[in-house]
């Protein structure tokens, strides 16, 4: 936590072209006319929430949706208009990445894109509802590229219906041909009740078996070709391979490292001090509230000194590096951890605590059983 004001900002830009089934996120599809209106409720609740921020910002994140599919004029005007930050990260479908929009990008401060490839398989992107294609992704990142920007990372799904062994080991060598700075790749969770949980419910069963082996595969793959796993499902070129640079997602390690953020945009969530807030999933009301110069309706959910423990004591175990247990003690299970540390899954040295290479393939099973 900083006393000084957050230094990270995320901002949420929900449109999309189509919605995936499997997604949860707060996005809307189409609205193409109220762009304008809704960047400018953004910067309303920008003004409103500005003191709650750091003068100078680490990170600066904007995520959807598609941020990429916003009207270009709107989108220069909320980048010409947010905060300066040393690292300014942008998601982008890759299918929207054209040659004028990676200037575009380039030009208004973004050093970093997160393009959402998910597989270079056709049918696996049409299970995954996905409207992009393979060799947009390759496309995006040369155009991306080209354009100047030079810290790319490519998001990868495994566990997708259908997707067989061969599938995964095609997708995780075709993500490393493109030599991305940064590679995410996540199990495929689709939330029970969803139409895509029902509509492939027998082969999720059957996937869910081989998630351990997929996971175990994507880790030796990506750390055999350079990459550190510094993160469950996230992985950097190591400094040798990238010029001495430290490649690790600066905003999500804000996260991990249980900093304040603030959340801009319908839905988003911010984290300060000992609250947390969510603001409301309507856009209509969204943009009406700001219009009108006040702020969003919000979920506020108090966080007491336990609950933040707990958070960090979860949060900072998914990471590389071993974690200070000051000011942790109280969320530790201590019986729990000796039972860990004698199975292998954890070390404890001092005031730092950390998995195991096998403790963190079990993960969040492990952390759950260490806390208190």
């Amino acid at each position: 936590m900083s006393t000084t004001g957050a230094r990270h900002l995320y901002v949420h830009l929900p449109f999309c072209a189509s919605r995936c089934g499997y997604c949860d996120f707060v996005t809307v599809v189409g609205r193409d006319g109220e762009h304008e209106r809704y960047v400018t409720a953004l910067l309303g609740e920008l003004e409103l929430e500005r003191d709650l921020l750091a003068p100078r910002l680490e990170t600066l994140y904007l995520g959807g949706g598609t941020p990429t599919l916003i009207r270009p004029d709107e989108l220069e005007r909320l980048l010409a208009s947010l905060p300066t930050a040393d690292e300014v990260t942008i998601e982008a479908n890759p299918e929207t990445v054209t040659r004028d929009l990676a200037a575009l990008l380039a030009q208004n401060r973004v050093d970093r894109v997160s393009i959402g490839a998910q597989s270079f398989h056709m049918h696996l992107l049409d299970v995954l509802e996905r409207r992009s294609r393979p060799e947009s992704v390759r496309r995006a990142v040369h155009r991306l590229r080209d354009a100047g920007i030079g810290n790319i990372s490519i998001d990868l799904i495994y566990g997708i219906p259908g997707q067989e062994p061969a599938h995964l080991e095609r997708d995780l060598a075709e993500a490393l041909a493109l030599e991305p700075e940064h590679v995410s790749a996540y199990e495929l969770e689709a939330k029970p009740g969803t139409r895509f949980a029902h509509a492939h419910g027998a082969e999720l069963v059957r996937q869910a078996d081989a998630m351990e082996s997929y996971f175990e595969h994507v880790v030796e793959t990506l750390t055999g070709a350079g990459y550190r796993w510094y993160e469950t499902a996230n992985f950097c070129r190591r400094p040798e391979y990238a010029g001495g640079r430290d490649l690790r997602a600066r905003h999500n390690l804000g996260y991990w490292l249980g900093h304040d953020y603030l959340g801009l945009g319908v839905g988003a969530v911010s984290t300060i001090e000992n609250r947390r807030w969510r603001n409301a999933p309507s856009l209509a009301r969204y943009t009406a509230t700001l219009a009108a110069g006040e702020r969003p309706a919000r979920e506020l959910e108090e966080l007491p000194p336990p609950v933040r423990a707990s958070e960090r004591l979860m949060l900072g175990l998914r990471l590389d590096e071993p974690l200070a247990l000051d000011g942790l003690e109280d969320a530790l299970d201590e019986p729990g951890l000796d039972r860990l540390a004698d199975a292998g899954l954890a070390v404890r040295n001092g005031g730092m605590l950390a998995l195991t290479r096998r403790g963190r393939f079990l993960g969040g099973g492990v952390t759950a059983r260490l806390l208190a």
